[in-house]
C-alpha cells in the first residue's frame, strides 16, 4: 500500500509538471500592456499607464498606476475612467502629474495632485489636444495642436472644421503632395506648437507660435524649453511642397513670445531630430543622421556646448544608431539605447572623451531614466512581455518592479529559443533566432515557420509583439526561425544600408543559407516541411521567393506585400522611400524599379500563397496585394485573399488581429499536415 502511494504522488506531480498549456490568442489578449513610463525627480516613484488587453488598440480605455520603489514596489491604481490617460508626465517638484484624457468630451490637459484629491482640468480648448510640455516653473504650457495655417485663432480653425463637415459634396482638392499619410488622408490641417499660460482655471485660448507655417512639427517628444525657459526647441521640417521626397528635419528655436524661427542645423541636409538639454543647461543634445533623401541611416548623437559653441558628435566611430538618450544627472553621462545583435541594449557615453560602455543589453530595452546611480527602463523578451526594471548603480543585475502578465502566463509554457550565427552573403556574419515548439519532444521533426521581417530596415530581435507574435507560431507546434538578412539594424551602418538597390540580392542569399544551416545545426526543423512568411517588405520577399525560390516552402504568407514596382512608386505615400531604395524616381531608367520587381518573375510562381491587405494601408496600397492574389487565381495556383476594410499597414482591432493569425495558423496547417 505505501509503495502504491509513493507511486501515485508520483504521477500527481508528474501530472502537475505537465499542467502547464501553451500560448494562445486568447492569453495573448489578456497581456497587460506598459506605456508612458515616467520616474519621480527623487526616483522614488514610477507612474505608468497600463491598458488591459494585449491586441488592443492604442486608443483602448486605460488607467495610471503608481509605483512607490522605497516602499516595496507597493503599486496604487491612480485613476480608474472610462477613457484612457496617457502622455503622462511630473511636474519639476514630483508633486503632482499631467496627463491627457478625453474625460470631458474632447482631449484635454489634466494635473492630478499626489498628495491626494481629484485630477483638476488644465485646458479646456475648442480643439483636441495632441501633446503638451509644462515648463519647470509650472507656469507656461506649450501644446500641440491641428489646426488650419494661417489661421489667426483657435475659432479660425474650429470655423474651418465646422465648414468641412457641413458641405454637401464629398470632394477633396490637392495642389501638392503628400495628399494622405500612413492610414489617412491629408485634411488641410497641421500640427503646430501653441503657448498658453497656466492659472488656476482652465485655459481656454492658446497663441499659435507658427501660424503661416504649412508643415506638421515633429511633436512634443522632439522639443524641449530651452534652459532659460524663454524658447522652443523642436524638429520641423521647412515648409514646402518638396516634403514627400525627402527626410530633411531640422531644429528649429522660436521665442516663446513667438517671431522668427532660427534653423539651428541648417548646415545638415539630413534628419535631425530630438533635441534635450542637459540639467545644468550646458548642452544641447540632438540626434543627426548625414545621408539625404534617407530614412535608415545612422543616428548620430551630437553635443552643442552653449557656453563655447562647439558642437561635434559623441563616439563618432561607434557603429551604432541611437534611438533614443537621456542626461545623467553628473551631465557629462548620456545614457543611450540602440539596437546592437539582434538587441536593444542601453549604452552610457562619457561626452568628453566619447568612451561608450555596455550598460544592459538582454532583449529590447526603453524608456530609460536616470535618477542618482539608479536606472530605470522597460525591457521585453521573446519570452518575456515587458515590465519596468530598476538596474542599481549603473551596472550588474536588472530586476523587475513589476511582474503586471504573471497571473496571466502563470500556466502558461512558453518556448525556449536561442540566437545562432553564420556566414550570410559575401561570408559576412548574419544573426538569427530559431524558437522551439512549446512542447518540444527530442528526437521529433518539426515543420517550420520561417518568418520574414519588413522594413526592410528592421530587424525581428530579442523582442515581445503582439504583432506577428513568434511564441504564437511556437504554441502551434512550428518551430520558428528568424534571420536579421543584410539591410537589418542593429549590426553597423554599412550591413543595413547594404541592401538598398539590392532587395532580391543578398537578402535572398541570407534567408537560403540562413536556413540551411540552422536545419541542418537543428536537425529537429524539418527543412521538407516548411512555410515562408512575412510583411510590407516581407511580403515583398514572399512575392520575391515565389519567383526566385520556388522550391523553398510548402506554402507562403504575405501580408501588405510589395508586387509590382513600379506601380507602387506612385501609389505609396513617402517618396523618398523608394528614390533611396531602388535608386531613384520610378522614371530613371538605371534605378531598380524592373530588376528587383516580383511581378517580372511570374512565370516561375508555383507556391500557395495567402494574401492580407488592409484597404487604409497607404504605405503599401491593397492593390499590391491585389495584384498577386490575381496572378495566383489566374495561374491557378492554390490560394486565399483576406482583406481588412477597416485596417491600416497593421492590424491594430483585436477581432481582426484574433482572425488574423487564425487566417495564418488555418493556412500553414493545411500545407504542412503530414
Amino acid at each position: 500500500m505505501k509503495a502504491w502511494g509513493i507511486l501515485v504522488s508520483a504521477l500527481l506531480v508528474a501530472a502537475g509538471a505537465q499542467a502547464k498549456t501553451n500560448l494562445t490568442i486568447e492569453h495573448l489578449n489578456k497581456l497587460n500592456k506598459i506605456y508612458d513610463v515616467q520616474v519621480s525627480p527623487d526616483g522614488r516613484y514610477v507612474v505608468y499607464g497600463q491598458k488591459n488587453g494585449g491586441l488592443a488598440p492604442a486608443d483602448t480605455t486605460a488607467d495610471l498606476y503608481l509605483l512607490d520603489v522605497q516602499d516595496g514596489n507597493k503599486v496604487r491604481r491612480l485613476t480608474e475612467s472610462a477613457g484612457r490617460e496617457h502622455d503622462v508626465r511630473f511636474n519639476a517638484d514630483g508633486t503632482a502629474l499631467y496627463f491627457l484624457a478625453d474625460r470631458s468630451g474632447s482631449s484635454q490637459l489634466w494635473r492630478l495632485p499626489l498628495t491626494g484629491g481629484e485630477a483638476r482640468q488644465v485646458t479646456d480648448l475648442p480643439i483636441d489636444v495632441q501633446g503638451y510640455m509644462v515648463s519647470a516653473d509650472d507656469k507656461k504650457l506649450v501644446l500641440t495642436l491641428d489646426v488650419k495655417p494661417g489661421c489667426k485663432d483657435l475659432a479660425c480653425t474650429v470655423a474651418h472644421n465646422k465648414t468641412t463637415t457641413e458641405k454637401k459634396d464629398s470632394a477633396t482638392a490637392y495642389d501638392s503632395l503628400m495628399v494622405r499619410h500612413w492610414d489617412t488622408w491629408e485634411d488641410g490641417l497641421k500640427n503646430h506648437f501653441f503657448v498658453a499660460d497656466i492659472t488656476e482655471t482652465a485655459v481656454k485660448d492658446a497663441k499659435d507660435l507658427m501660424p503661416e507655417w504649412d508643415t506638421d512639427v515633429a511633436g512634443t517628444s522632439e522639443a524641449a524649453f530651452t534652459p532659460d525657459g524663454k524658447n522652443l526647441v523642436f524638429s520641423a521640417k521647412i515648409p514646402a511642397v518638396d516634403q514627400s521626397w525627402h527626410t530633411n528635419f531640422d531644429i528649429f528655436q522660436v521665442s516663446l513670445n513667438g517671431g522668427q524661427k532660427i534653423n539651428l542645423t541648417k548646415d545638415n541636409p539630413a534628419w535631425d531630430a530630438k533635441p534635450k538639454f542637459s540639467g545644468d543647461g550646458r548642452y544641447m543634445a540632438y540626434l543627426a543622421m548625414k545621408k539625404p533623401v534617407y530614412e535608415a541611416d545612422r543616428f548620430g548623437l551630437i553635443l552643442l556646448d552653449l557656453v563655447t559653441g562647439e558642437r561635434k558628435e559623441l563616439a563618432p566611430q561607434w557603429d551604432r544608431s541611437v534611438d533614443d538618450y537621456v542626461f545623467a544627472p553628473d551631465n557629462r553621462t548620456v545614457y543611450v539605447t540602440a539596437q546592437d545583435l539582434g538587441q536593444k541594449g542601453i549604452f552610457a557615453i562619457d561626452h568628453a572623451f566619447g568612451e561608450v560602455s555596455k550598460v544592459y543589453s538582454n532583449g529590447s530595452a526603453g524608456d530609460v531614466a536616470v535618477r542618482g546611480t539608479n536606472v530605470f527602463f522597460t525591457n521585453h523578451q521573446l519570452n518575456a512581455p515587458a515590465d519596468i526594471y530598476q538596474l542599481k548603480n549603473s551596472g550588474g543585475e536588472a530586476y523587475p518592479l513589476t511582474q503586471v502578465n504573471a497571473l496571466t502566463l502563470k500556466d502558461i509554457q512558453l518556448a525556449e529559443f536561442e540566437q545562432f550565427s553564420f556566414p550570410g552573403a559575401n561570408d559576412e556574419t548574419v544573426y538569427g533566432y530559431w524558437m522551439k515548439p512549446w512542447n518540444f519532444e527530442a528526437g521529433k521533426k518539426y515543420p517550420i515557420a520561417f518568418i520574414v521581417h519588413g522594413g526592410p530596415q528592421g530587424s525581428f530581435g530579442n523582442m515581445f509583439n503582439t504583432r506577428w507574435n513568434a511564441q504564437l507560431w511556437a504554441a502551434q507546434g512550428y518551430g520558428v526561425v528568424m534571420i536579421d538578412f543584410h539591410g537589418s539594424t542593429g549590426y553597423g551602418q554599412a550591413f543595413t544600408d547594404s541592401i538598398a538597390r539590392d532587395w532580391g540580392g543578398k537578402p535572398l542569399e541570407d534567408l537560403k543559407k540562413g536556413l540551411a544551416f540552422v536545419t541542418e545545426q537543428q536537425p529537429w526543423l524539418d527543412k521538407d516541411n516548411a512555410c515562408a512568411l512575412g510583411a510590407s517588405y516581407g511580403g515583398f520577399m514572399m512575392n520575391w521567393i515565389a519567383g526566385n525560390w520556388t522550391d523553398g516552402f510548402k506554402c507562403l504568407v504575405n501580408h501588405a506585400g510589395l508586387f509590382d514596382m513600379p506601380s507602387f512608386y506612385g501609389s505609396t505615400e513617402e517618396l523618398w522611400f523608394p528614390e533611396h531604395d531602388m535608386g531613384g524616381p520610378v522614371w530613371d531608367k538605371a534605378a531598380d524599379y524592373q530588376k528587383f520587381n516580383p511581378a517580372a518573375f511570374v512565370d516561375n510562381w508555383k507556391t500557395p500563397m495567402l494574401v492580407i491587405h488592409g484597404l487604409k494601408d497607404y504605405r503599401v496600397p491593397y492593390a499590391q496585394g491585389l495584384g498577386a492574389f490575381t496572378t495566383l487565381q489566374r495561374k491557378a495556383i492554390p490560394s486565399r485573399l483576406v482583406i481588412f476594410p477597416d485596417e491600416n499597414h497593421w492590424i491594430m482591432k483585436p477581432a481582426n488581429a484574433e482572425r488574423w493569425y487564425n487566417e495564418i495558423f488555418s493556412w500553414m496547417k493545411q500545407h504542412t499536415a503530414k
